[in-house]
């Protein structure tokens, strides 16, 4: 009787590890998505590329119910996606809206970095406010630059793109970096969070306005080194996105709308 009892113990605990074994694939090959927002709560959608999508057809990509796309500018003070121009000359073509993003450097000056950023991305009527994208690379995750050095050339770039499009940045963080970097602070530029496992919680209860719920979508339209593709959405719904600050030129300068 012991013996017949843990070999269904035994059965079972099999069971369960293939079942596991078998989402976990799932998960990883990008047939099961572990986010999975409500169109209904959250019906403005769109997708952040940069050159690891390789080729995009812009005409099919936008196609497939998105609202808007951030593009890959620029990294550090010199870096420029190599994809960037046409991505960005051809996304404008569709019906979508469309911004650029920076990867930012904990390793450079954030007036140079907003310098490289200017110098690649020329604003057009209707563009998405420039977004600098605050996370981690190399062994960064492990030795986090200090708070206060990071806000100091983090504020510099703030305020040099500010300067230029007329429109406050958004940042883009992990909750990681959110927490290290931003928490109790910043409240006056929006916030694009990613969190790819559940509804993001932001440590000091702030409200998120764009929030990357998956980076391991696919979707036709694109043919690159990255299968995958990250998807977005807008917190709000469609009349509020519409209204969402974009770039106006008035006489050469932007403005803030509305």
């Amino acid at each position: 009787m012991k013996s017949k009892h843990i070999r269904i113990i035994a059965v079972l605990v099999s069971a369960a590890l293939i079942l596991t074994g078998t989402a976990a694939l799932l998960v990883y090959h990008g047939v099961i998505l572990l986010n999975s927002p409500s169109e209904t709560e959250y019906p403005v959608r769109g997708v952040d590329v940069s050159s690891y999508q390789g080729e995009i057809d812009w005409g099919v990509l936008s196609a497939q119910d998105l609202d808007f796309a951030f593009i890959k500018a620029t990294e550090g003070s010199s870096m420029v996606d190599h994809c960037f121009a046409y991505n960005f000359s051809e996304a404008q073509k569709c019906d979508i809206s469309v911004g650029a993003y920076h990867f930012f450097s904990y390793d450079s000056p954030g007036v140079t970095q907003a310098e490289n950023f200017i110098d690649a991305v020329a604003p057009f009527a209707g563009m998405l406010p420039p977004v600098v994208d605050l996370e981690f690379y190399g062994d960064k995750m492990k030795n986090p630059p200090d708070r206060k050095s990071v806000a100091r050339e983090l504020n510099d770039m703030l305020s040099a793109l500010e300067a230029h499009y007329g429109l406050k940045p958004v940042i883009y963080a992990t909750e990681k970096s959110y927490d290290l970097y931003l928490s109790g602070a910043y409240e006056e530029y929006d916030i694009w969070i990613r969190n790819v496992l559940t509804e993001p919680n932001l440590s000091d209860g702030r409200a998120w306005t764009f929030w990357q719920y998956t980076n391991r979508d696919r979707l036709p339209g694109y043919d690159g080194e990255e299968r995958f593709i990250d998807v977005n959405v807008f917190n709000g719904n469609r009349e509020a996105f519409q209204q969402y600050p974009r770039y106006v030129s008035n006489g050469g300068e932007a403005q803030r709308l509305p």
